[in-house]
Protein backbone atom coordinates (compact mmCIF):
# COMPACT_ATOMS: atom_id res chain seq x y z
CA UNK A 1 0.00 0.00 0.00
CA UNK A 2 1.44 3.34 -1.08
CA UNK A 3 0.87 6.39 1.09
CA UNK A 4 1.14 9.88 -0.36
CA UNK A 5 3.54 11.96 1.70
CA UNK A 6 3.90 15.74 1.87
CA UNK A 7 7.01 17.49 3.13
CA UNK A 8 6.10 19.41 6.28
CA UNK A 9 8.13 22.53 5.42
CA UNK A 10 6.64 22.71 1.91
CA UNK A 11 3.10 22.32 3.23
CA UNK A 12 3.68 25.07 5.78
CA UNK A 13 5.21 27.39 3.19
CA UNK A 14 2.30 26.94 0.78
CA UNK A 15 -0.38 27.23 3.49
CA UNK A 16 1.34 30.14 5.30
CA UNK A 17 1.48 28.42 8.68
CA UNK A 18 4.36 27.91 11.06
CA UNK A 19 6.04 24.47 11.09
CA UNK A 20 5.97 24.69 14.90
CA UNK A 21 2.15 24.51 14.67
CA UNK A 22 2.39 21.15 12.87
CA UNK A 23 4.96 19.89 15.37
CA UNK A 24 2.70 20.87 18.29
CA UNK A 25 -0.17 18.92 16.70
CA UNK A 26 2.11 15.90 16.58
CA UNK A 27 3.28 16.38 20.17
CA UNK A 28 -0.37 16.43 21.23
CA UNK A 29 -1.02 13.17 19.40
CA UNK A 30 -3.45 14.75 16.92
CA UNK A 31 -1.40 13.91 13.82
CA UNK A 32 1.52 11.70 12.89
CA UNK A 33 4.71 12.92 11.25
CA UNK A 34 6.88 10.39 9.45
CA UNK A 35 10.62 10.90 9.18
CA UNK A 36 12.33 9.40 6.15
CA UNK A 37 16.03 10.02 5.62
CA UNK A 38 15.91 13.03 7.93
CA UNK A 39 12.96 14.72 6.16
CA UNK A 40 9.65 15.19 7.98
CA UNK A 41 6.46 14.23 6.13
CA UNK A 42 2.71 14.40 6.62
CA UNK A 43 0.44 11.67 5.30
CA UNK A 44 -2.02 12.99 2.70
CA UNK A 45 -4.97 11.37 4.48
CA UNK A 46 -4.30 13.65 7.49
CA UNK A 47 -4.73 16.86 5.50
CA UNK A 48 -8.44 17.19 6.25
CA UNK A 49 -7.77 17.04 9.99
CA UNK A 50 -4.78 19.40 9.73
CA UNK A 51 -6.89 21.94 7.84
CA UNK A 52 -9.61 21.70 10.49
CA UNK A 53 -7.07 22.22 13.30
CA UNK A 54 -5.53 25.13 11.37
CA UNK A 55 -8.92 26.86 11.09
CA UNK A 56 -9.59 26.29 14.79
CA UNK A 57 -6.23 27.72 15.81
CA UNK A 58 -5.71 30.58 13.37
CA UNK A 59 -9.26 31.62 12.45
CA UNK A 60 -11.15 30.87 15.66
CA UNK A 61 -8.26 31.50 18.09
CA UNK A 62 -8.75 28.15 19.83
CA UNK A 63 -5.60 27.17 21.70
CA UNK A 64 -4.03 23.70 21.60
CA UNK A 65 -5.76 22.62 24.80
CA UNK A 66 -9.09 23.59 23.24
CA UNK A 67 -8.31 21.74 20.02
CA UNK A 68 -7.38 18.67 22.04
CA UNK A 69 -10.67 18.90 23.95
CA UNK A 70 -12.73 19.36 20.76
CA UNK A 71 -10.90 16.63 18.83
CA UNK A 72 -12.97 13.63 20.03
CA UNK A 73 -16.24 15.41 19.21
CA UNK A 74 -15.02 16.49 15.77
CA UNK A 75 -14.32 12.84 14.95
CA UNK A 76 -17.94 11.88 15.79
CA UNK A 77 -19.19 13.73 12.72
CA UNK A 78 -17.29 11.28 10.48
CA UNK A 79 -19.25 8.30 11.82
CA UNK A 80 -22.21 7.35 9.58
CA UNK A 81 -24.82 7.54 12.34
CA UNK A 82 -23.75 11.09 13.23
CA UNK A 83 -23.61 12.43 9.69
CA UNK A 84 -27.35 13.08 9.48
CA UNK A 85 -29.05 12.12 12.71
CA UNK A 86 -27.81 10.62 15.92
CA UNK A 87 -29.54 7.70 17.62
CA UNK A 88 -31.40 10.31 19.69
CA UNK A 89 -33.02 11.67 16.53
CA UNK A 90 -31.21 15.02 16.64
CA UNK A 91 -28.04 16.14 14.96
CA UNK A 92 -24.78 15.40 16.79
CA UNK A 93 -23.78 19.06 17.43
CA UNK A 94 -27.26 19.74 18.84
CA UNK A 95 -27.01 16.69 21.09
CA UNK A 96 -23.70 17.93 22.49
CA UNK A 97 -25.11 21.46 22.90
CA UNK A 98 -28.23 20.15 24.65
CA UNK A 99 -26.15 18.08 27.06
CA UNK A 100 -24.03 21.12 27.83
CA UNK A 101 -27.01 23.42 28.35
CA UNK A 102 -28.77 20.87 30.54
CA UNK A 103 -25.69 20.28 32.70
CA UNK A 104 -24.90 23.98 33.04
CA UNK A 105 -28.39 25.53 33.25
Amino acid sequence: MQTDLIIVNEYCRICHIEPSFIFRLEEGGLIEIRIIEGEKYLQAEQLHDIERYTRMYYDLSINFEGIDAIHPFAKLSTLPRFQKKSWLGISAPTAVGCAYRTAHS
